[in-house]
Protein backbone atom coordinates (compact mmCIF):
# COMPACT_ATOMS: atom_id res chain seq x y z
CA UNK A 1 0.00 0.00 0.00
CA UNK A 2 1.12 3.90 -0.69
CA UNK A 3 0.31 6.83 1.17
CA UNK A 4 -0.94 9.66 -0.35
CA UNK A 5 -1.22 13.19 0.80
CA UNK A 6 -3.96 15.20 -0.99
CA UNK A 7 -4.59 18.91 0.06
CA UNK A 8 -5.67 21.96 -1.27
CA UNK A 9 -4.82 26.19 -0.64
CA UNK A 10 -6.92 27.63 2.20
CA UNK A 11 -8.11 30.50 -0.43
CA UNK A 12 -9.55 27.53 -2.83
CA UNK A 13 -13.14 27.38 -1.64
CA UNK A 14 -14.47 30.07 -3.39
CA UNK A 15 -18.21 29.17 -2.90
CA UNK A 16 -21.08 30.96 -1.18
CA UNK A 17 -21.04 31.20 2.18
CA UNK A 18 -24.48 29.99 2.25
CA UNK A 19 -23.23 26.62 0.65
CA UNK A 20 -21.06 26.17 3.46
CA UNK A 21 -23.33 23.61 5.40
CA UNK A 22 -23.84 21.44 1.80
CA UNK A 23 -20.16 21.47 1.48
CA UNK A 24 -19.42 20.29 5.06
CA UNK A 25 -22.01 17.52 4.69
CA UNK A 26 -20.78 16.26 1.46
CA UNK A 27 -16.56 16.49 3.10
CA UNK A 28 -17.88 14.53 5.90
CA UNK A 29 -19.53 11.93 3.97
CA UNK A 30 -16.29 11.67 1.80
CA UNK A 31 -14.22 11.38 4.96
CA UNK A 32 -16.98 8.37 6.01
CA UNK A 33 -16.70 6.78 2.99
CA UNK A 34 -13.06 6.76 3.13
CA UNK A 35 -13.35 5.32 6.74
CA UNK A 36 -15.58 2.75 5.84
CA UNK A 37 -13.46 1.57 2.78
CA UNK A 38 -10.66 1.23 5.53
CA UNK A 39 -8.36 3.70 3.20
CA UNK A 40 -8.48 7.06 5.52
CA UNK A 41 -5.40 7.36 8.00
CA UNK A 42 -6.14 11.18 8.73
CA UNK A 43 -6.53 14.34 8.24
CA UNK A 44 -8.40 17.60 8.72
CA UNK A 45 -9.08 21.19 8.12
CA UNK A 46 -6.04 23.86 9.39
CA UNK A 47 -6.21 27.07 11.03
CA UNK A 48 -3.84 29.27 9.43
CA UNK A 49 -3.81 31.90 11.66
CA UNK A 50 -2.29 30.02 14.02
CA UNK A 51 0.55 28.85 12.17
CA UNK A 52 4.24 29.70 13.35
CA UNK A 53 7.43 29.08 10.99
CA UNK A 54 10.38 27.63 13.18
CA UNK A 55 13.72 28.22 11.93
CA UNK A 56 17.12 26.28 11.72
CA UNK A 57 18.72 28.11 14.53
CA UNK A 58 15.20 28.15 16.38
CA UNK A 59 13.60 31.21 15.84
CA UNK A 60 9.74 31.29 16.04
CA UNK A 61 8.12 33.45 13.42
CA UNK A 62 4.18 33.31 14.40
CA UNK A 63 2.37 32.91 10.64
CA UNK A 64 3.67 30.91 7.61
CA UNK A 65 6.63 31.06 5.81
CA UNK A 66 6.53 34.84 5.14
CA UNK A 67 7.11 35.16 1.76
CA UNK A 68 4.47 32.24 0.90
CA UNK A 69 1.06 33.51 -0.44
CA UNK A 70 -0.33 30.13 -0.32
CA UNK A 71 -1.15 28.50 3.01
CA UNK A 72 -2.61 24.77 3.15
CA UNK A 73 -5.88 25.14 3.97
CA UNK A 74 -6.61 21.13 4.64
CA UNK A 75 -5.43 17.46 3.95
CA UNK A 76 -6.56 13.88 4.00
CA UNK A 77 -3.84 10.94 4.06
CA UNK A 78 -5.23 7.83 2.46
CA UNK A 79 -3.54 4.33 1.96
CA UNK A 80 -4.34 2.90 -1.31
CA UNK A 81 -2.77 0.08 -3.93
CA UNK A 82 -1.80 3.27 -6.40
CA UNK A 83 -2.04 6.40 -7.26
CA UNK A 84 -4.25 5.98 -9.90
CA UNK A 85 -7.08 4.99 -6.48
CA UNK A 86 -4.93 8.37 -4.58
CA UNK A 87 -6.32 10.57 -7.28
CA UNK A 88 -9.28 9.03 -7.39
CA UNK A 89 -9.87 9.88 -3.50
CA UNK A 90 -9.07 13.03 -4.17
CA UNK A 91 -11.29 13.59 -6.81
CA UNK A 92 -14.14 12.54 -4.58
CA UNK A 93 -12.65 15.20 -2.02
CA UNK A 94 -12.64 17.96 -4.83
CA UNK A 95 -16.47 17.19 -5.68
CA UNK A 96 -17.34 17.32 -1.64
CA UNK A 97 -15.09 20.27 -1.19
CA UNK A 98 -15.78 22.29 -4.44
CA UNK A 99 -11.88 23.06 -4.73
CA UNK A 100 -8.49 21.58 -6.41
CA UNK A 101 -6.90 19.30 -4.32
CA UNK A 102 -3.14 18.78 -4.79
CA UNK A 103 -1.99 14.78 -4.73
CA UNK A 104 1.36 13.65 -3.48
CA UNK A 105 2.68 10.18 -2.32
CA UNK A 106 4.57 10.00 0.97
CA UNK A 107 7.58 8.59 1.14
CA UNK A 108 7.76 5.30 2.39
CA UNK A 109 9.33 5.06 6.05
CA UNK A 110 12.82 3.40 5.65
CA UNK A 111 12.55 2.13 9.03
CA UNK A 112 9.44 -0.57 8.38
Amino acid sequence: MRRYLISFDDGAMTFPEEELPDVAKAAHDVVQEAKDGGVRVFGGGLKGHEASAVTTDGTVNHGPYPESTERLGGFAVVDVPSRKEGIEWAAKIAVACRCVQEVRELLPDPTV
